[in-house]
């Protein structure tokens, strides 16, 4: 039957033949960034996202925001609160959030899911997004406007009021006070700071990833735990190479130099992790560091402040760095001691091992003294000795899966809160998992994803991010935000499940608090929603939750054997609660050398012109306990200080550990699951964001400010008598 001769019913039943996959692919193609996505809680398609959209996406985003600033501008009312910092037509979020929706994408695949052609167009795009964003922040009439509106508003509920004074403050420390010639330094000055910080990223990346310790002899694997053999034989498996393939990723490296027997093999990866971006190559980073720190000393100076430091520690908790170098020596002052003991217990285990191996044979050579590729190896030894205990112990008992279920569940015991996965969420890679979370009543809080697993692309270490914060729209709906957590754990073997160690359960502790703190986030304004807090206040959900991890009665939730299903032992447990304590002052004291070296960049006054290395080995003598060996540099890898946000404001970890001690103080005393202080902690602290100053919070659930008393409790440490 020709085509014209088709009842309608035929053509009815022909067309019902064609699938939606025909008519989505007949349909011209849109930008997915640039129509709404249409997928679950309006969650970000990766699927349907190619590399070329990014680019078509962030013009046409910048060409909004500029439209907007127009609109601004023009409008002829009196400034106010309502057409100046926030905006009442119902068609303007939505129009103009493009350019953030697109950024944060882009952003957070760059340190997930990058490539060669990412990271091309980050170079790219990187100098016109800060052109923008000084365009905006250096608009005098922009200024002028929300100028009028501080000096001017009137009844602003308190929440307003902070992000009128966060968004006048913002501008003023953004150079609107100075005149055209300093503006026009501070764009160059800011360019070339972003450029620089980037390029930083991109280099440590490229340089831990190029380095691999190949060995095709089993013989050279002594000491190496199963799992570590297995993973090291899986990454071989997948460059089509034959053996076992190390790398400097933290389930490969940590393992390794913790039990490896072969020295000279330790020794060969710790220098090649502790040399990275120091090579006489493209991704050497001692320039790009010397000059991130002149250009943000000269960036502090043209706004009136003495140092870098003293601009960051503004906006901090911690104030000014007197505060800062006062806890930082306090800590040196009270730990040094005990971390001095415990070194001297490490050395006194190497040379009894020295003299034992020296009188089995008068063949031996005697080694040299106690190594930094050796501290992991001995301590490991020293914590067998003394508590009969090691990481490998216990990875039988934290598989993967389970040990999801256990951080759940205690997000439901103290929150009520529940996760249930939902596929129809796309993810950006295989091993990404993404949850609906809903609240204690039922009703949805946020979506959660996870990606637990390193590979080819993805920075090392673990963070927490968001692919859209909450805010309450013009309407009055409360959107709820989309929460990630970015992580480098054990991977799943053909032989084994994925197997954690402690270290990587406190891990996904630490960046699941983070997320908690994202997901319970309940504020009018998405600036000041959830983790759009003081850096020096961020870190006390995260570090608070770590404290779990040694918990029995948590363990007693998920810790089972993978094999048997047996809990993991009481003996088992008390041990790993006695050995807690273990080398912890030593841990201290490295935290404190990173703050220390931090302060050292960022408190100059004159330009920077020492050589990296020798000033960084001078910079944290105070707190460094063993050899400093010569070519090895902590700054050119240092990601926090150079290109993570924490330049001046390292102190955080430590400071926060303050207070993450003192409010599980709170719970120790009410019960470790004690909903009614878990309330407390989601209330006054978890969903209030950046509204309030961060002490007024912390004193609203603790009752009172901080003291390091239950810090030092915790860790077994006794003030020194001076």
């Amino acid at each position: 039957m020709s085509e014209h001769k088709k009842t309608a019913i035929e053509r009815e039943q022909s067309d019902a033949c064609i699938s939606n996959a025909e008519r989505e692919q007949a349909r011209p193609r849109v930008n997915p960034f640039l129509e709404p996505y249409g997928t679950p809680h309006d969650t970000v398609p990766f699927d349907r996202i190619r590399l070329e959209d990014y680019e078509e996406a962030f013009m046409e985003g910048i060409r909004r925001d500029k439209e907007l600033i127009e609109k601004t501008l023009n409008n002829p009312e009196r400034p106010t609160f309502d057409n100046t910092i926030i905006h009442k037509d119902e068609d303007d979020n939505d129009y103009y959030d493009l350019l953030s929706r697109v950024s944060t994408v882009f952003f957070n695949q760059l340190s997930a899911e990058t490539n060669d052609e990412m990271d091309a167009l980050a170079q790219k795009i990187q100098p016109i997004l800060t052109k923008h964003a000084n365009d905006i922040r250096l608009n005098p009439r922009l200024f002028e406007r929300i100028k009028a509106v501080h000096l001017h508003h009137r009844r602003l509920t308190p929440e307003e009021q902070r992000l009128l004074d966060d968004t006048y403050e913002g501008l003023v420390r953004s150079g609107a006070l100075l005149d055209e010639a300093g503006k026009d330094r501070l764009r160059q000055l800011t360019e070339e700071a972003s450029m620089l910080s980037l390029q930083f990223s991109q280099n440590l990346l490229k340089e831990n990833k190029a380095f691999t310790l190949h060995i095709t002899d089993e013989a050279q694997l002594d000491g190496l735990p199963d799992t570590a053999r297995e993973a090291a034989a899986l990454a071989a498996k997948e460059q089509e190479m034959e053996g076992w393939l190390f790398t400097l990723d933290a389930p490969s490296y940590s393992p390794f130099m913790t039990y490896s027997t072969q020295r000279e093999l330790r020794k060969q990866m710790y220098m090649a992790r502790n040399t990275v971006c120091t090579h006489d190559n493209s991704e050497n980073n001692i320039e790009i560091c010397k000059r991130l720190i002149n250009l943000r000393r000269e960036i502090a100076q043209l706004l009136g402040y003495k140092t870098y430091a003293d601009y960051v520690l503004k906006r901090r908790m911690a104030s000014n760095t007197r505060n800062v170098y006062k806890l930082l020596n306090d800590l040196i002052d009270a730990y040094k001691p005990t971390a001095l003991k415990e070194r001297e217990g490490l050395k006194n285990l190497y040379n009894k091992e020295q003299g034992h191996q020296k009188s089995q044979t008068s063949n031996f050579k005697l080694q040299s003294k106690l190594k930094p590729w050796d501290i992991a190896f001995y301590s490991h030894k020293l914590q067998l000795k003394k508590y009969n205990i090691d990481a490998e112990m216990l990875r039988p008992y934290f598989e993967l899966s389970k040990v999801i279920d256990g951080v759940f569940g205690l997000a439901n015991r103290l929150y009520g809160i529940t996760f249930k996965e939902n596929k129809d969420i796309p993810v950006y890679h295989p091993d990404v998992k993404a949850y609906e979370v809903f609240d204690k009543d039922g009703s949805y809080l946020a979506v959660f994803y996870a990606d637990f697993h390193p590979r080819k692309g993805k920075q090392g270490g673990a963070w927490m991010t968001e692919y859209q914060g909450q805010w309450i729209d013009r309407k009055g709906e409360n959107v709820r935000p989309h929460v990630s957590v970015v992580m480098n754990l054990t991977k799943p073997t053909a032989e084994k499940p994925a197997l954690l160690t402690l270290g990587e359960v406190e891990t996904f502790l630490h960046e699941f608090g983070h997320s908690l703190h994202g997901m319970f986030a309940n504020t009018r304004f998405e600036s000041l929603s959830g983790t759009n807090v003081w850096w020096d206040f961020v870190e006390l959900p995260s570090q608070f939750m770590e404290n779990y991890a040694i918990e029995k009665d948590f363990l007693r939730t998920f810790a089972f054997h993978y094999e048997t299903g047996d809990p993991m032992p009481d003996e088992l447990i008390d041990r790993i609660r006695k050995s807690r304590n273990f080398m912890v002052a030593t841990a201290c004291l490295r935290q404190v050398s990173f703050g220390l070296l931090d302060m050292a960049y960022y408190t100059k006054k004159d330009a920077f012109t020492d050589d990296i290395i020798p000033f960084e080995k001078k910079a944290w003598k105070k707190a460094i306990l063993g050899e400093q060996l010569p070519d090895t540099c902590m700054t050119v890898q240092f990601s926090h200080i150079m290109a993570g946000g924490y330049a001046a404001g390292y102190y955080s970890y430590k400071w926060a550990e303050v207070l993450d001690a003192d409010a599980f103080s709170v719970f120790k005393r009410h019960g470790i699951f004690d909903q009614k202080t878990a309330q407390s902690f989601r209330d006054n602290i978890l969903s209030k964001g950046g509204t309030e100053h961060p002490m007024t919070l912390y004193k609203r659930f603790r009752g009172g400010e901080p003291t390091i008393d239950a810090l030092l409790k915790r860790t077994g440490v006794k003030r020194s008598k001076k």
